[in-house]
């Protein structure tokens, strides 16, 4: 298993954002995170980065407990988070928020490799490498912040509601680099309020409310659950 992650609590203050979460992630799957604003999604992948300290549970990542590691650590050994909102450098042109990614590798040849295929999966930053990271449009920002991310050579890949704010043509656009990424070999976290595009290309998913697991399974056995296809699909 890729990824363990075992019944992880999370509060702020009173406000209790994880009640007792768990979930696997086997090498090179694609596991959905679904549920509404607030249920929890954000929270938890930030505790799997390091950002937030669980108040109880176990995160193990390869065998290895990272639960209080720091997040530099954490991405040392393979977990690299696409955050939401992007995060890019506006005033820092496509090509350096692209090497701003590669910061943990150690010679020009192995950025240049990265590089390479960050443009491969999206010509449109290779075309667009010395404008400002702020003039692309959101879509395109979008595909920089994913190809920053890919830049670290992540064993695992924490994508927090890449397609917010997006039209629905460039949704499903970024959805396909997500799966075509997942199919060269890395595993990720998809986390995502678009309940029907996470499960079109997830192997699996769990339903997060009020921190709280409501419902895991399948992507297939999900899209013909009643209360799913009722609350999230309709």
């Amino acid at each position: 298993m890729l990824m363990q992650i075992e019944q992880v609590k999370v509060s702020y203050g009173g406000v209790k954002a994880l009640q007792g979460v768990s979930l696997d992630v086997p090498e090179g799957e694609m596991v959905g995170i679904l549920g509404g604003n607030g249920a929890g999604k954000t929270t938890l992948v930030n505790t799997i980065c390091g950002i937030v300290t669980p108040i109880f549970g176990d995160i193990s990542f390869q065998g290895q407990r990272i639960v209080g590691l720091s997040p530099h650590a954490i991405v040392k050994l393979g977990i690299v988070q696409v955050p939401e909102g992007r995060g890019i450098f506006g005033t820092l042109s496509v090509l350096e928020n692209l090497k701003v990614g590669a910061y943990l590798q150690k010679s020009g040849e192995a950025i240049e490799k990265s590089l390479d295929q960050v443009y491969k999966i999206f010509p449109v930053l290779k075309e667009r490498k010395n404008q400002s990271g702020g003039s692309l449009s959101g879509g395109e920002q979008q595909m920089l912040a994913i190809g920053r991310a890919l830049m670290a050579n992540p064993r695992l890949l924490l994508m927090d509601e890449p397609t917010l704010g997006l039209s629905p043509l460039l949704r499903k656009e970024v959805m396909r680099v997500t799966r075509e990424i997942n199919q060269g070999g890395t595993s990720i976290i998809l986390v995502e309020q678009n309940a029907r595009l996470t499960l079109r290309i997830a192997h699996r998913a769990i339903v997060l409310q009020n921190g709280l697991v409501v419902m895991q399974g399948s992507s297939q056995d999900l899209l013909q659950n009643p209360f799913l296809r009722e609350s999230y699909l309709s």
